[in-house]
Parts: structure tokens; C-alpha cells; sequence
């Protein structure tokens, strides 16, 4: 997997969590359509199972509401298996699996933010 970060920054796409005033993770989303769509959130493995990833997500549902959206999408790999069990409990649906790109993927939503 290949991303344009050096794009995606100068878009405005990635936003980066530090922890202690340490980096700990980011997360990559932006509009499209009528929601924004999550992209990517990493956490250094460090620092996971500290809350960074939830923070990471919940800011972009926050972005997400303050920038007028209604909805958040994202997708992951199916065979993720732990990110098809924490998506629903933060509050997203899955609303569809497909291949994409090489890779079976799980489609989630979560509306009214």
C-alpha cells in the first residue's frame, strides 16, 4: 500500500496525535460526497490500547459535524477481523463488502454525528 502523503498534508488531509508530547498516530480523511471519508488511522504499536486511535476517530466525526457532514464512511480489509468487531461498537454500520482494488473490503457508515 502507497499513499501521497506529501499531497494528502498539503491538502489538509492529516492530522497527527501526540501523546506525553510524543507522536503516537494519525489519521488521514476528507470530503467526499456527502460525508466525510476516513482514509487511514494508525497508532504506534507503543500506544495502542491507550484510546489514541477512538480520539483519532472521534475527531473526525467532530470535523464531520462541524464542517456541516452528517456521516462518516470508511472501509478496512476483511480479513481485519479486529476492526470489523470495534467499528460497529463506535457506532458504525456495515453497508457493504466488495473487492476493491485487489483487497475484499467492509464498507461502514455512522450518520448523525
Amino acid at each position: 500500500m502507497r499513499a501521497e502523503f506529501r499531497t494528502q498534508i498539503d491538502l489538509g488531509y492529516v492530522f497527527v496525535a501526540n501523546l506525553n508530547a510524543r507522536f503516537a498516530g494519525y489519521v488521514v480523511f476528507y470530503p467526499e460526497g456527502d460525508h466525510l471519508h476516513l482514509e487511514n488511522v494508525a497508532v504506534l504499536p507503543t500506544h495502542t490500547g491507550k484510546g489514541v486511535g477512538s480520539a483519532l476517530i472521534r475527531f473526525v466525526e467532530l470535523c464531520a459535524s462541524s464542517q456541516g457532514y452528517s456521516a462518516v464512511e470508511l472501509y478496512t480489509n476483511e480479513a481485519m477481523t479486529e476492526n470489523l468487531r470495534m467499528y460497529p461498537r463506535l457506532g458504525y454500520a456495515e453497508i457493504r463488502r466488495a473487492e476493491q482494488d485487489g483487497f475484499e473490503r467492509v464498507f461502514f457508515r455512522k450518520d448523525d454525528l
